[in-house]
């Protein structure tokens, strides 16, 4: 095992960046991804320091083109984004991750980028599927992941299925309101992050 003060020596700073995605289903591939946000949540520097930015200052969102003709109407409503029109007018993924992925290097410039989502088992599968599935390569690497969900779980000592939002601090979470759209509940999630990372349990 590398000891701890080694591995801070030989590593950089990392940049959390928020990402919540809308999706038309359970799984990419037979269902598609129709929109995600992201928001630069804070820098993690190899001291243990973080230092929290503003989330609304650095955002990136789209909405996209579906990728096949399967969906399930629960999961479409939850956005309550129009799939005609997406089918219409909705970004070529290809474009929209190739475009994502230059946003994400230029953020994270001097840093190593990783995904932050709460949970993020679900927005990380569609994200991480699209990017190699559009672009051939993650900006994140295979797993530059961090599941909030997990780090509070293990910050409290809890099994992380007796972990939810309504048995968090009230400090910990966002004032703002989850509206379903990937570009607000990204930047929600982004100030969880924050206090989560400055949080002394």
């Amino acid at each position: 095992m590398i000891p701890p003060d080694r591995a801070r020596r030989k590593s950089r700073p990392s940049l959390y960046i928020s990402v919540d995605i809308e999706a038309d289903g359970p799984i990419p591939g037979p269902y598609s991804m129709i929109s995600f946000g992201a928001a630069v949540a804070g820098r993690h520097d190899p001291d243990g320091t973080y230092v929290p930015y503003d989330p609304e200052a650095r955002t990136f969102y789209r909405e996209l083109r579906p990728i096949s003709e399967k969906f399930v109407p629960e999961a479409l409503a939850v956005s309550g984004l129009d799939r005609d029109r997406l089918l219409r007018e909705g970004t070529e993924p290809a474009t929209a991750l190739a475009d994502f992925t230059a946003w994400v290097r230029e953020v994270a410039t001097g840093t190593q980028p990783v995904m932050a989502g709460y949970p993020a088992s679900y927005d990380w599968t569609f994200l991480y599927w699209y990017l190699l599935r559009f672009t051939g390569e993650s900006p994140f690497g295979h797993s530059g992941c961090l599941d909030l969900k997990s780090l509070y779980a293990a910050k409290t000592n809890l099994p992380l299925r007796a972990v939810a939002k309504r048995t968090m601090p009230r400090e910990l979470l966002s004032a703002r309101r989850h509206t379903h759209h990937a570009l607000d509940d990204a930047i929600e999630q982004a100030e969880l992050c924050n206090n989560l990372l400055t949080w002394e349990a």
